[in-house]
């Protein structure tokens, strides 16, 4: 017997008036990302990220005993 292949237009998971929800979340997503990377910059980019990175690379340096 031969397979043969259905020729159906693809099935809907959401109504059409659903059809905005999508670029919706999108655009929540995108801020939520820019505010994210702001907060990051600020926090970063003072005293307080230098003091950070320093000790980080210095806990890493004593973990493989080159400190």
């Amino acid at each position: 017997m031969p397979l043969t292949t259905s020729h159906r237009p693809p099935v809907r998971a959401r109504g059409g008036r659903d059809r905005g929800v999508t670029t919706a979340e999108y655009a929540v997503a995108t801020a939520a990302g820019a505010g994210f990377a702001g907060l990051l910059y600020k926090l970063l980019s003072g005293g307080f990220g230098d003091r950070l990175i320093k000790t980080l690379f210095d806990h890493v340096l004593g973990l493989l005993g080159l400190r």
